[in-house]
């Protein structure tokens, strides 16, 4: 008798392990159906640009999407959507500058990333202030930092299933973004 208590208490004791640990890991996977309000953040500078001015210092304003493998995927999706293959190619760098690798022209922290998609950069990369809701920025924003394995691994999308020129998000080694200097087209004369 003792020991058919003892299996019904260790069967339980498994069934209330997995449980917790199928709860544990539903946040990575939640959607959000009804993103919030857009909000201004304050670490980010909103100001006019000037063609060939210096880079803004690293702020740690953390994404509120970066843990999220869904908001993810939909920052994938958004990247190829908003044509953003057609200037930095899939991450590898064409027109525009490459992703996947750890040299960043104006700093990898997600608050850079969000304001140069809201703002623009000179010489290229458009403003789409207005045109792209605050949370789909964050999306991207976040996407591109996984392009240079900049994330946690079981967050970052998976390998497309079409023609893929490179590596999956999943599998870059993690590279740690470095200063880089403003481009010699960027300079004022």
């Amino acid at each position: 008798m003792h020991s058919k208590k003892a299996k019904f208490v260790s069967r339980n004791g498994r069934a209330l392990l997995m449980l917790i640990v199928v709860v544990s890991a539903c946040k990575r996977e939640q959607r959000q159906f009804d993103p919030p309000p857009t909000t201004t953040n304050p670490a980010i500078v909103q100001s006019e640009l000037q063609p060939g001015g210096a880079p803004q210092p690293q702020t740690s304003t953390k994404s509120p999407v970066e843990e999220n493998a869904n908001a993810l995927s939909d920052g994938k999706r958004l990247f190829s959507l908003y044509n953003c293959t057609g200037c930095h190619a899939n991450g590898g760098g064409a027109i525009g500058p490459a992703l996947m690798d750890e040299t960043w022209i104006y700093g990898s922290d997600p608050a850079s990333i969000h304001s140069t998609i809201v703002e623009g950069r000179p010489n290229g990369m458009p403003s789409f202030r207005g045109k792209i809701s605050d949370y789909q920025v964050w999306e991207l924003s976040a996407y591109v930092r996984s392009l240079s394995g900049q994330l946690r691994k079981d967050v970052a999308p998976g390998r497309s299933d079409d023609m893929n020129v490179h590596r999956s998000e999943q599998r870059v080694e993690r590279k740690t973004p470095q200063q880089s200097t403003i481009p010699k087209a960027a300079e004022q004369p």
